[in-house]
């Protein structure tokens, strides 16, 4: 969807969001004193809350580090830093290497908005063991998230009823109750978070990651940052570009674009990627879904139809409708290790069961197993309708809908459709889009895949010259799936890792495939 909650609030985190931690309010104490010189109590990490999606404790990594938990307080109200305060949620692995060469921090923070960095990052930690030896591994829950004062707004029933509506209407019948559903959504978020609504944009959550720097004892903030998570960084580079150590922005935002261009950029992007799947099935000469890819994208769009139509049996006792199919589809697109998964349960929908396309839907919402959901979706609508100014209409919808239809026959309507979850939104949107320049900023690695479906390769050559002349070097990867870095991709890595471990920047316009 345009605000980004059905598509691409998992992004490459969507695995690990099921697995998440911890639960906290708002409104603490009044703030005493300076934040900065505040002291964090690092313990075991107890296991993730039914926020962060549940699970347990996170284990140790192969070097031996543990994850450590604690709890910064920030300002609730960054315009009154003195008045009441919210705990933000930090995790962390302690650098691995001699001490005399250990760099500092290295934030991360995974996308969504809406991800948990508390329960994503031992998720992955495997994969940053290399800059484990000279960084502490250190992610968050962002305001609004997990057990950072989440934003709470419908029960799990009510959320199994919101993902199985009719998010592509026929008709004026069923365009109104997919406004009056999706009010009712927004209603209760304004209802039960009625305190922190106001202060969850990405410029809190920029200011509250300088307020981590200062406590965690750093001159700069060395940072990761991937899908959502380069739209942060940017921001926070504009903020405070004089503060910004080596930063990586890897799967990245296209900073230029309104909600209507982002939706748009979207929907050619999960285009793209089902191309490239469907190419890759009849290649192997005994694709079940179809001979020819054509064949393969004709028969997936003719499911489609027929799901809204009929749906069929899905993780009892719920039926696998068109929407939860779609949103499943999507979520296989995030990774090529996915796409056999996706075969599969294509395969099983034409033969009436549609049990892997919706544990692949439910994955992307956040649902778990014993059918809890974390707070991301909450998260994500809030974060987004609060950044995005734009409020769109069901005649905004109408007019664009050929377009997004052309640009992609699967995922067009229903991406322009979601235009429509931020109407009625109790905070005003901040801005059309993110304000990231940052002329006076250390270098900072911005790294572009051609085959993402959630943030096409466009937007890394956007966000570097959005950052200003002399800031960002770009790096292209030539692959499938969310991000590239976590591909494995080796090419990628060194170029990172050097980058991050040894302050060595790739020359520009390198690329790797």
């Amino acid at each position: 969807m345009a605000y980004r909650s059905r598509l691409s609030a998992a992004a490459l985190t969507t695995s690990a969001v099921l697995l998440a931690a911890l639960s906290a309010g708002c409104g603490g104490h009044a703030g005493t004193g300076d934040l900065t010189t505040q002291k964090l109590d690092w313990k075991d990490c107890p296991a993730p809350s039914r926020a962060e999606g549940g699970g347990t404790s996170p284990s140790p990594l192969s070097s031996g580090a543990k994850w450590q938990c604690a709890t910064m307080k920030a300002p609730l109200d960054w315009s009154r830093p003195k008045g009441d305060t919210i705990d933000i949620a930090l995790i962390r692995a302690k650098a691995t290497g001699d001490p005399s060469r250990r760099i500092g921090s290295l934030v991360f923070n995974f996308g969504g908005p809406g991800g948990s960095g508390v329960s994503t990052l031992p998720a992955f930690g495997a994969d940053y063991a290399t800059l484990n030896t000279r960084y502490d591994l250190v992610s968050f829950d962002p305001r609004g998230v997990g057990r950072s004062a989440p934003v709470e707004c419908e029960s799990d029933a009510q959320l199994d009823s919101y993902f199985q509506q009719d998010a592509t209407p026929d008709d004026s019948a069923e365009q109104k109750q997919l406004v009056d559903r999706t009010k009712q959504f927004n209603d209760a978020c304004e209802k039960n978070s009625r305190t922190i609504l106001p202060h969850v944009r990405t410029t809190d959550a920029a200011r509250d990651m300088d307020l981590m720097r200062q406590v965690l004892g750093d001159d700069k903030l060395h940072y990761f940052g991937i899908s959502y998570g380069t739209e942060l960084g940017g921001v926070y580079a504009h903020l405070f570009p004089k503060h910004v150590g080596r930063a990586v922005f890897d799967a990245v935002v296209d900073p230029t674009e309104d909600p209507e261009q982002s939706a748009l950029g979207q929907t050619k992007g999960f285009q793209l990627a089902l191309d490239n799947f469907a190419k890759d099935c009849a290649s192997k000469g005994d694709c079940p879904i179809g001979d020819t890819p054509q064949e393969v994208k004709d028969r997936i769009a003719k499911l489609l139809d027929d799901l809204e139509k009929k749906p069929i049996p899905g993780v009892f006792p719920r039926q696998l409708t068109q929407t939860a199919a779609t949103n499943g589809i999507a979520q296989s697109l995030y990774s090529k290790d996915f796409w056999e998964y996706l075969t599969e349960g294509l395969q099983q929908a034409y033969e009436g069961d549609g049990k892997i396309l919706m544990l692949l839907s439910d994955s992307m919402n956040g649902r778990s197993e014993d059918g809890e959901y974390s707070n991301i979706t909450a998260a994500n609508v809030a974060i987004n309708c609060s950044d995005e100014k734009p409020r769109y209409t069901t005649d905004d919808v109408r007019r664009k809908l050929p377009e997004f239809r052309a640009a992609s026959p699967v995922f067009g309507t229903y991406m322009a459709w979601g235009m429509l979850g931020c109407t009625d939104w109790a905070v005003p949107g901040a801005a059309d889009h993110p304000e990231v320049s940052a002329p006076g900023s250390a270098p900072i690695l911005v790294v572009g895949n051609t085959g993402d479906p959630a943030t096409p390769y466009e937007g890394a050559k956007k966000m570097v010259d959005a950052l200003g002349k002399g800031v960002a070097v770009e790096l292209t990867y030539k692959g499938q799936g969310h991000g590239s870095y976590d591909s494995k991709n080796k090419c990628v890595q060194s170029a990172v890792n050097d980058y991050l471990l040894d302050g060595k920047v790739p020359k520009p316009g390198t690329v790797c495939s």
